[in-house]
């Protein structure tokens, strides 16, 4: 390991507002699904050592959907995914990620269901407690950080699509479930859930209130990042939380949900569904915005924000390590941006 990945590595101490202390830790939490909360939290725990990921609840595809359908419980999918990306990079840590992520290969009903999937919704059922069932796996796989989901019920997403439908381009049409909305061929107008105004869990709004930075994105605009801001109690601790925030942008637009997407209109689609959310720092990778000054003028106008350009994409052997896809964050360049941010905008000393 390099002299600049073992400093990557260690837990940094400090406490907001410049002062120093022995053993401080900043309180992190960290929004989204899917891949592009993995990619944060396997970042941010590299320089934290108190992090809370916030997982949203609307899948409906695959294992996850599978078992929603079946057993009415919340998709586990997304909520396995984030326990994975916070194991650490020893051998207990990294052989517990691979078989939580071990999905079955079979001619019968256990096809593709993953094993952390079965694994969490059978602490659900055994405990009857989402927290305490997944705070108990955590401990199992020695995860760096603790995961809870956003929602208490299983939530549908439900979008403003114009020309889902092939031939009718101008057509508004109302596209319903996750998987569907992520792959539409139209244009996503906006986005909602049923039921309206879900219950948010109380551990989720606490951890967002008593933080001292929040990281949203990167992730499925509209069916991962979009979705927190939906349930009100989230949405709520988000505004008026005392904590710094940061707003991740995504690497590239995803094909179907945001095609043709500049990193403006992600800002103002999200702007559009939480108007009173405002940000201290957009992270975008300099070599995904063509249009700087563009994109200043709309953090500052739709997010009361400043912009952050760092090099976080995967490149190299590290790209090839992280699946050799353009669009895939680099854990350890990630890292460094997100360092750099909590020093400078935390006004936060050297650390210890």
């Amino acid at each position: 390991m390099t002299g600049r990945a073992r400093r990557l590595h260690r837990v940094r101490r400090f406490v907001p507002g410049g002062r120093t202390t022995k053993g401080a830790t900043p309180k992190v939490v960290a929004l989204g699904g899917g891949m592009g909360l993995s990619a944060s939290l396997a970042a941010l725990r590299r320089i934290t050592g108190d992090l809370t990921a916030v997982v949203t609840v609307a899948d409906d595809g695959g294992s996850s959907g599978r078992l929603r359908d079946e057993l009415g419980v919340l998709p586990p999918g997304d909520l396995r995914k984030a326990l994975a990306a916070l194991c650490g990079d020893d051998d207990w840590g990294q052989t517990w990620s691979r078989v939580i992520q071990h999905r079955f290969q079979s001619e019968g009903e256990l096809h593709d269901h993953a094993v952390g999937n079965l694994l969490i919704v059978a602490l659900w059922e055994q405990l009857g407690d989402h927290v305490q069932a997944l705070d108990l796996v955590g401990k199992l796989l020695g995860a760096q950080g603790r995961v809870l989901p956003m929602s208490a019920v299983p939530l549908e997403l439900q979008a403003q699509v114009k020309g889902h439908h092939q031939g009718r381009p101008d057509e508004i049409s109302t596209v319903r479930g996750q998987a569907t909305v992520a792959l539409t061929h139209g244009e996503v107008q906006s986005v909602h859930v049923v039921p309206e105004e879900p219950p948010a869990v109380p551990e989720a709004v606490a951890a967002v209130r008593d933080a001292d930075w929040v990281v949203l994105g990167p992730g499925s605009w509209f069916s991962s990042v979009i979705p927190h801001l939906l349930v009100p109690e989230l949405r709520e601790a988000l505004e008026e939380t005392k904590a710094r925030k940061v707003l991740s942008l995504n690497l590239a637009p995803q094909p179907g949900e945001t095609e043709g997407f500049s990193p403006q209109r992600h800002l103002e689609v999200l702007a559009r569904h939480a108007p009173k959310l405002a940000f201290d720092v957009v992270l975008a990778d300099k070599a995904a915005v063509p249009d700087i000054e563009g994109l200043t003028v709309a953090a500052k106008q739709l997010v009361g924000s400043e912009v952050e350009l760092a090099a976080v994409a995967a490149q190299g052997e590290g790209r090839a390590a992280a699946g050799g896809a353009p669009d895939r964050h680099d854990p350890e360049l990630l890292a460094a941006a997100y360092d750099r941010i909590f020093r400078m905008h935390g006004r936060i000393g050297p650390w210890r």
